[in-house]
């Protein structure tokens, strides 16, 4: 068995890892030059946590992110929702982590070119089109240049190419661009003093707008954690995104900075946080429809590329990595690529169609916009607005529908 991987990102790493535990030869191809630790802050969930600790990653991550220990819901004046302990303090068997996303890719990346060796992963590499036979799947690569840098041969190729999946783009050729819903999101870091816990997470705000600050990393002081922010933003009606979506455009402060004055959290300056970043991202919510079907005879989608969502819950990147470790299982076990491939997207297709499908409906962040909707300027006691038990279904039920319910992490464990 050899499988052709497209994209280095979390998942086509993640997935390179799997296989070779599972003594699966495989080749990563990148189109980029480089695999460079790019992006800023997310958040890994215990049930990706434990894939990745299952590899040997645990003392890793612990070296360049956070455990994240609390998460906190508030209304853009600052009063509490909702608050939770996360991870082990939440009684899970494996820790939620809060890490940059380039230092997550990189650790990741480490562990496949210490394992795999350099030989077998190949930037510069786009692809340029791909053919299946009754005996395999051979891909053609080019550079920038469109001159033809290499043609692979495997048992199955894997597309985890992200949103604008090369792969995917060639099994729907009639799909057309990802789906914007309205909403910018600005995303920045910068090393600031450590506020609550030094690992606690806060999402303010409501429909209109969220404010999100959370600790990813050490910075060069203790007291200063290089310290996420994200603003997100409704700004037109949902339709073709004003600018490419990507992560490599820089935000504008003329643009971003009339929708931070709303938000008044008690434990940081948000205002004084962002201005204090001296460069910062923006990013159009895009999403696409999900697939009636991943597998084609011997070629899948994995990660982005199969499921890409909006970034609420935390969850891209996890589902990315279960993504991984389902795919390498059933290759292991089934008697054909073709039906493990189906066995994989039969176990992941509808789990992660749910959860796009509920991140549209705003996930467990949906606790703070049905606050705002029945109390906009705020409230005197958040029982009045929305019960313990109103508030609690909403947050809970997206994380049994995602998978990291704690009985369902621990049951796994």
């Amino acid at each position: 068995m050899k499988a052709i991987i497209i994209g280095g990102g979390i998942g086509g790493l993640t997935t390179a890892l799997m296989l070779h535990a599972r003594h699966i030869e495989c080749e990563l191809y990148e189109q980029t030059d480089t695999i460079r630790e790019l992006g800023v802050g997310i958040n890994t969930l215990p049930h990706a946590i434990k894939e990745l600790a299952d590899l040997g990653l645990l003392e890793r991550l612990d070296a360049v992110g956070i455990r994240t220990y609390e998460l906190i819901y508030t209304n853009r004046f600052g009063q509490e929702v909702w608050r939770e302990p996360r991870g082990t303090d939440a009684g899970y068997e494996y820790p939620q982590f809060s890490i940059h996303r380039g230092r997550l890719q990189g650790a990741i990346y480490n562990a496949v070119r210490s394992r795999l060796g350099e030989s077998r992963i190949h930037t510069g590499h786009r692809l340029g089109a791909f053919a299946q036979d009754d005996g395999g799947v051979t891909a053609y690569f080019f550079d920038r240049n469109a001159s033809h840098r290499a043609t692979a041969r495997g048992d199955i190729l894997i597309g985890a190419d992200g949103i604008h999946s090369a792969v995917r783009e060639a099994l729907y050729p009639n799909e057309g661009p990802a789906r914007w819903n309205g909403s910018m999101l600005w995303r920045g870091a910068i090393e600031w003093p450590k506020f609550l816990t030094g690992r606690s997470m806060v999402i303010a705000g409501g429909m209109a707008a969220k404010l999100v600050i959370y600790p990813i990393g050490d910075g060069t002081r203790p007291t200063h954690p290089l310290t996420n922010w994200a603003v997100l933003v409704k700004i037109a009606e949902a339709g073709v995104p004003p600018r490419k979506e990507d992560w490599s455009r820089p935000g504008r402060f003329e643009e971003l900075m009339p929708h931070v004055g709303r938000f008044r959290i008690p434990y940081v300056d948000a205002k004084a946080l962002i201005e204090a970043t001296p460069e910062f991202w923006e990013y159009p919510m895009c999403d696409r429809d999900p697939l009636p079907r991943w597998s084609h005879g011997r070629v899948s989608l994995l990660g982005d590329a199969a499921h890409p969502m909006y970034p609420v819950g935390s969850n891209g990147a996890s589902q990315a990595i279960l993504d991984a470790r389902s795919l390498a299982d059933w290759l292991r076990s089934a008697e054909h690529p073709a039906h493990a491939l189906w066995m994989y997207e039969q176990e992941r297709l509808p789990l992660t169609a749910q959860v796009v499908q509920m991140n549209r409906k705003g996930g467990p962040e949906g606790v703070i916009d049905a606050v705002e909707a029945r109390a906009p300027d705020g409230f005197s006691n958040v029982e009045d607005v929305l019960s313990f038990e109103q508030r609690k279904a909403i947050v809970r039920g997206y994380a049994s529908t995602a998978g990291f319910a704690r009985e369902q992490v621990n049951r796994a464990a």
